[in-house]
């Protein structure tokens, strides 16, 4: 099956809203939604005036971002089910499949880097300033390796997915 041609495709064991492929729908909620908040837990981060104005905007944006991923992950596999064994679309579908660990880190750091400027590092700051700051670099440093591997991940799986249904267009 040509995988530029999805008219085929709309059918009842395919994950559909009003009759088109969920998967091409909903990949540009996380395409949106993750780097954003990529951007939003680097910057909070970095950059206390940031933080305080994002506050759990974050942690909420993330929270979203792994609801969807696996949404996005089982509609991409129905999908993929329905067109059959193509090479590009296999790919993608293997980088995709990578995302959710990466989407609960963001969770995870970003709920975590939430809580402790909300919560805890004015009071430990008081009693350890020493302790507080080592918090405050480890949240740092997880954040950027959070971050970056996310934002890597996403350009992977949009250039094989950009690939899988264009490649064929363009050679």
């Amino acid at each position: 099956m040509d995988p530029t041609n999805l008219a085929p495709v709309a059918s009842e064991d395919v994950l559909q809203i009003a009759g088109l492929p969920l998967h091409p729908l909903i990949v540009h909620a996380v395409v949106v939604l993750t780097p954003l908040t990529v951007l939003a837990l680097l910057l909070s981060a970095f950059w206390p005036a940031a933080r305080r104005r994002l506050g759990i905007v974050t942690a909420l944006g993330a929270a979203l971002v792994l609801v969807l991923v696996p949404i996005t992950v089982a509609a991409g596999q129905s999908l993929a089910a329905r067109i059959g064994p193509v090479p590009a679309v296999a790919r993608h579908q293997q980088f995709g499949e990578m995302l959710l660990p990466w989407a609960i880190a963001l969770f995870v750091v970003a709920a975590a880097q939430w809580a402790w400027f909300r919560y805890g590092d004015e009071r430990m700051r008081r009693g350890s300033p020493g302790a507080a700051r080592a918090v405050r670099i480890g949240l740092a440093a997880a954040s950027v390796v959070v971050g970056v591997g996310t934002a890597v991940l996403l350009v992977l799986i949009g250039d094989s997915g950009a690939r899988a249904v264009w490649g064929g267009l363009l050679s």
